[in-house]
């Protein structure tokens, strides 16, 4: 074992556009700091089951603009026994692994938590395209996942206008509304479905388009978040109750993929270059978050008891727009 002090990365959950630039943040800085630096290959997968690969400047070159994650990611449900956080831990000492670093959302921050109890320092950094991280304003994959689904839905518009429907369509985000909240506000959406926000289908949506139908209106979107599910059975409904074609899509995983805005790989960067930082300090059990729109850090324990506010303001002006 080298006599130098090392650090390491990984990618935990989902991946988000901008992980790799986050990833990129944290080798670079932590060489320039005199370390050596790890990628742990998927995620806590990889920590248990020993699959490290030394990081260098070269190694992390091209990889800002490029989705996705390097390293790669994975679910390891295994890791929450104590047998398997203590190899984890032991498959890092032989490194002389002072800290790690984590980039994903509240699950991979637990295992965050646990690791820093255990005596080996773990900063988290918020990366999933749901933005459903309480502690923090934004994460990490979000603005890139809303401008695809923007991208996505300009593309059925078309369609749905040629043809005179409504498009139905469902938008990732797990529980969380916030993607289905921005991107329907982006493309001008004729309804948001969201869990947060008490919805009314027959008179927010048969009713609404009823009267807009006699208005001259001729076709709809309708962005539903994932959450909330049930989209072919809406379809179904609105084309019986109004008599407008109507067409269900599902986006998927193409809400993950694609090269990172400006905005995620700045954010990635600085977030990134801010978990080095804590480590230097053999700070851990912390998470690196955006408030007022400033890069700065909390205690994971308490970033996990944190509910995050829906923006029910945002969701209000969306509503008396776009009629």
């Amino acid at each position: 074992m080298s006599d130098k002090k090392a650090i390491a990365v990984l990618t935990s959950g989902g991946d988000a556009p901008g992980m790799n630039a986050a990833v990129r943040a944290v080798v670079r800085t932590g060489i320039s700091k005199g370390f050596t630096v790890y990628g742990v290959k998927l995620g806590y997968q990889g920590l248990l089951y020993d699959d490290f690969e030394e990081l260098t400047i070269r190694s992390v070159s091209d990889i800002i603009n490029r989705g996705g994650t390097a390293i790669y990611t994975a679910r390891c449900p295994e890791f929450k026994t104590e047998e398997a956080m203590q190899k984890a831990i032991e498959n890092c000492r032989k490194r002389n692994i002072c800290g790690l670093v984590v980039i994903g959302g509240d699950g991979s921050f637990r295992g965050a938590k646990d690791l820093s109890e255990r005596g080996l320092p773990a900063v988290g950094i918020p990366g999933t395209i749901d933005n459903d991280i309480a502690a923090s304003e934004y994460s990490i994959g979000f603005d890139t996942a809303v401008d695809t689904v923007m991208e996505m839905v300009d593309r059925i518009r078309d369609t749905s206008q040629s043809h005179l429907r409504c498009s139905v369509i469902e938008v990732m985000g797990r529980e969380a509304g916030w993607l289905a909240l921005e991107s329907g506000i982006a493309v001008g959406a004729s309804a948001i479905i969201v869990k947060e926000v008490p919805f009314d289908f027959e008179k927010d949506i048969i009713e609404r388009f009823r009267e807009r139908l006699k208005a001259g209106r001729q076709n709809f979107i309708v962005i539903v978040s994932e959450g909330v599910g049930g989209v072919n059975e809406m379809a179904k409904r609105i084309e019986k109750e109004t008599g407008i074609e109507t067409r269900a899509t599902i986006l998927g995983h193409v809400q993950r993929g694609g090269s990172p805005t400006a905005k995620d790989r700045i954010i990635a960067t600085k977030m990134g270059h801010y978990a080095v930082c804590l480590l230097e300090k053999g700070i851990g059990k912390r998470v690196v978050v955006m408030r007022d729109n400033k890069i700065t850090d909390l205690d994971i324990f308490e970033a996990l008891q944190m509910k995050k506010p829906f923006d029910v303001e945002s969701y209000r002006i969306a509503t008396e727009v776009n009629i």
